[in-house]
């Protein structure tokens, strides 16, 4: 089961779960989410609320309770870890926030794809594919995205690089958010 455990007056919470029992925490619209993740294909989706809720599957319904689901913070900023000693077990999680959420995210491997939130998004994969589904392209003051190995693919800037070192950069007056998505080996797809 699910354990909360609440830490002084500043309202600091640790939340712990794994693939049998999913954690949700309170998270306010425009909050700092930082997540770390083993290599998994990750969901982060915006909904409405002001709450985040983390569960996973695996293929493999006897290493559920081996991942650790950890999320500690407090209604303004976030930090989510997942954790998991398996390998190659198609750990799928899904985080939703709320839709104003500013992310930062790392993975060693695997796949995350964004969808829906609108905010700052800080993104690093070491191998694998980042695809971000984003409202409004016009949303962002400055993205950044690239690959040492693969491609770039930013539809919505009309961008289409691959290679070695390919990079997209782009910079306007409008927009309120910043977009910074790296990948040493693999792809990057902006919707």
């Amino acid at each position: 089961m699910a354990a909360l455990v609440m830490a002084g007056a500043a309202g600091w919470a640790e939340t712990v779960g794994d693939c049998n029992h999913p954690i949700e925490a309170p998270l306010r619209s425009r909050a700092a989410l930082v997540i770390e993740a083993s290599p998994s294909e990750v969901d982060i989706v915006g909904v409405d609320g002001e709450t985040v809720r983390v569960s996973c599957t695996v293929n493999d319904s006897g290493y559920a309770q081996d991942v650790e689901l950890r999320f500690s913070g407090s209604e303004g900023y976030g930090r989510l870890n997942v954790t998991s000693p398996m390998r190659n077990k198609n750990l799928r999680v899904r985080v939703e926030v709320p839709r104003k959420t500013n992310l930062r995210f790392h993975m060693g491997a695997g796949e995350l794809r964004v969808d829906g939130v609108t905010g700052d998004k800080d993104v690093d994969l070491y191998a694998g594919q980042i695809t971000i589904t984003s409202p409004s392209d016009g949303a962002y003051r400055r993205v950044d995205a690239s690959v040492d190995i693969g491609e770039v693919n930013a539809m919505a800037f009309g961008v289409d690089k691959g290679g070695f070192f390919r990079s997209f950069t782009r910079t306007t007056n409008d927009g309120e958010y910043q977009l910074r998505a790296h990948v040493m080996t693999g792809e990057i797809d902006l919707k």
